[in-house]
């Protein structure tokens, strides 16, 4: 009980900020601080980047440091993909490009936008060599070329804008039009092609009256959640509206097609929200109360148009974010200090999608991650637990606590009675779905994959990919190293329980028809041994319940000296499985028991056979002779070894009309040892066929 008492501990914090941020220098007089969302790097401008431009990002090779000619303030700054081309803005006329390719010219070049009268609110880069200028006016798309220092316009399209957001995970831009504000056009990027998709409007709570500008960039985040891009709305709380309280509007954006109003988020609270998305978990901090709402989108089955949801975790005591503290620095001279706690739901931070926490005043950079290991007790319905957890990125140690978990608290809290067993059940049985899934993506693409190869390099290239094998998939191994072994070996649980957990997971595998690896039955064999539990054993074995296979009927043959009927259970299972004549001739002839073997070689009809009696046989090859001798000779009954030698010579007789043995059969001690005991004339005389 230690275990699930320590697991009780700091249950709250089930957020946590990165070890390792990104640090910069602090936002001050002297220093701007700029974001860019693409290839998430942090900017520190120093008087306008001529005393510097410090340029960090989530690996070393995208951090780099230069110096520019401060030609006035800087709006935005961002490089292209792969740091290949810099793009300033210090006007709202112009963007200004800088070349940092290799053996290009460095002197800047300057692109102005095309409408007339317009103001350049910002710009993305949508490769390492387009670039959208977004103006008051409209968007205007453009390839850039470095070697000659200029711009060429592909597409534009003039329309009212009042703001902009940018996912560069789709490489979709999202602008907002009309008086108010409600009404998005997106459009999408791919390939130096620039696609208007459907524009769509956001209900509004309340329309102003003269209309103004209501809906604001700080309402919209759009981000993709599990694979599908979503324009998320931040619905506050208004006077005259119906509703008591905040929620967070989904908008399902397709590349095609029309957007459409598909899940509500009710916050159950109003205030100050920033959003988040964390491994396709929807995230909403609530600043006044420190505290964050977690919502999983696939937890509730769609059953209408707009479906809402409630907080999967929310709004326990104090701060949902593990608290964090920062490391100071200060002179050589002056010792290491110790690090000060810093300043969680700050209303200096500044968050970006989809998981991006900055605090331009402290200087650091977080990416905001999901603590797995709390939510196994603050979620009490099993069943919805695993559902959580399948779907996270980081899960399989946590799954698998929680399976170990639950047989304990199976016993512990219930007895381990069998009554228990259907939570158990629905555990395996969500474990399995996925695994099964893995397996049959893989046969499938094993079979293209085997296809394509057969079909000549030309079709191969269009093969489908591998599917990638992620935490979620538990396989047999997973379950017997981490939960299964250790629960048979735990002291003062029902035997009949732990047989019970053991054959609802041998039944869940069944269920999804996938093939019981020998070890889970080795384990059940054990454990019936282990508690004398012989005539389910028995059982199991005649009704098929632990299926036929080699090493299984080995492990049977062990147990001969507790459970004498195990070696013909063993002797049983070989001959069903077909494939093992070889192996029950050897079990036979260890045992001694040469006139078994002999049976058993005349009962499979091996057309490598002739006899004319119970013991006249033909061997498949000639080293066999000596095995059969050996093990005669070893029992010590003489008419034994009598019988078997005499028949090896009638063998011989039929086969190559001389019942004398070849050199190659390795018989010549036996031929002595059988003229020591009947005699020359014995072994002389004639064999009838």
């Amino acid at each position: 009980m230690e275990e699930e008492q320590h697991l009780d501990q700091h249950q709250e914090h089930y957020l946590e900020l990165c070890e390792s941020p990104v640090q910069f220098e602090h936002a001050s007089s002297v220093n701007n601080v700029f974001f860019d969302e693409a290839n998430k790097q942090v900017f520190a401008v120093r008087s306008g980047g001529a005393t510097g431009v410090v340029v960090k990002g989530p690996e070393d090779k995208s951090s780099v440091a230069f110096r520019m000619d401060d030609k006035g303030e800087v709006k935005c700054i961002k490089f292209s993909i792969g740091n290949k081309i810099l793009a300033v803005q210090r006007t709202s006329k112009s963007v200004d490009f800088i070349n940092f390719i290799p053996d290009y010219p460095h002197t800047e070049f300057t692109q102005e936008c095309k409408t007339k009268n317009a103001n350049v609110l910002g710009f993305c880069w949508t490769n390492w060599n387009e670039i959208v200028f977004i103006t008051d006016q409209g968007i205007e798309f453009y390839q850039v070329f470095p070697d000659k220092r200029s711009l060429k316009l592909l597409k534009s399209q003039s329309i009212n804008v009042n703001w902009y957001q940018y996912c560069p995970e789709t490489a979709v831009i999202l602008l907002s039009t009309t008086v108010q504000g409600n009404v998005l056009q997106p459009f999408a990027f791919r390939n130096g092609t620039m696609s208007k998709m459907s524009k769509f409007e956001i209900e509004l709570p309340v329309v102003p009256k003269p209309a103004k500008l209501t809906l604001s960039e700080r309402d919209i985040a759009m981000a993709p959640i599990y694979g599908q891009l979503f324009v998320m709305y931040l619905k506050h709380h208004s006077r005259t509206a119906n509703s008591p309280s905040a929620e967070v509007v989904l908008y399902h954006l397709p590349r095609e097609g029309a957007c459409k109003k598909t899940h509500v988020l009710k916050l159950n609270t109003t205030g100050k929200f920033a959003l988040n998305i964390v491994d396709n978990l929807v995230v909403v901090h609530h600043q006044s109360s420190q505290t964050s709402l977690i919502f999983d989108i696939k937890l509730k089955e769609p059953d209408c148009a707009v479906n809402t949801h409630q907080p999967v975790l929310s709004c326990l005591p104090g701060p949902s974010i593990h608290p964090y503290r920062i490391p100071l620095s200060g002179p050589a001279v002056v010792p290491s200090q110790p690090p000060v706690p810093c300043q969680l739901y700050s209303s200096s931070w500044s968050v970006f999608q989809p998981d991006i926490i900055i605090s331009a005043s402290e200087g650091y950079l977080w990416y905001l991650q999901v603590k797995l290991p709390p939510t196994v007790n603050l979620l009490q319905d099993k069943g919805k637990l695993m559902d959580f957890l399948l779907r996270r990125r980081d899960c399989k140690m946590v799954i698998l606590s929680v399976c170990s978990q639950r047989v304990r608290l199976s016993v512990f809290l219930e007895g381990g009675e069998i009554g228990s067993l259907p939570v158990v059940a629905t555990v395996f049985d969500k474990l399995n779905q996925v695994y099964k899934d893995y397996l049959e993506a893989e046969q499938a693409y094993n079979v293209v994959s085997d296809v394509a190869m057969e079909s000549g390099p030309s079709r191969g290239s269009a093969a489908q990919k591998r599917p990638v094998r992620t935490q979620a998939v538990i396989d047999q191994s997973d379950m017997y190293t981490h939960v299964l072994s250790s629960f048979t070996e735990r002291k003062g649980v029902s035997h009949k329980f732990i047989i019970a957990v053991l054959m609802e997971y041998i039944r869940s595998l069944n269920q999804f028809q996938i093939t019981v690896q020998h070890y889970l039955y080795e384990l059940v064999i054990k454990t019936l041994v282990q508690h004398n539990l012989f005539y389910m054993l028995h059982q199991f074995l005649q009704y098929h319940v632990l299926s036929d296979s080699k090493p299984l009927a080995c492990l049977l043959l062990s147990l001969e000296s507790t459970y004498p009927p195990a070696h013909q259970l063993s002797l049983d299972m070989l001959k069903r499985l077909s494939t093992a004549n070889d192996e029950i001739v050897e079990v036979l002839l260890s045992k001694q028991q040469v006139l078994g073997a002999l049976r058993f070689i005349r009962s499979v009809g091996n057309s490598g056979f002739v006899t004319d009696s119970v013991f006249m046989f033909h061997l498949v090859n000639d080293l066999d002779k000596k095995k059969f001798l050996d093990a005669a000779r070893q029992t010590g009954d003489q008419m034994l070894f009598y019988t078997v030698f005499r028949s090896f010579q009638q063998r011989n007789q039929r086969l190559r009309g001389s019942p004398a043995f070849n050199p190659g059969e390795h018989c010549e001690d036996h031929v002595v040892h059988f003229k020591q005991l009947f005699g020359d004339q014995a072994l002389m005389k004639p064999s009838t066929v």
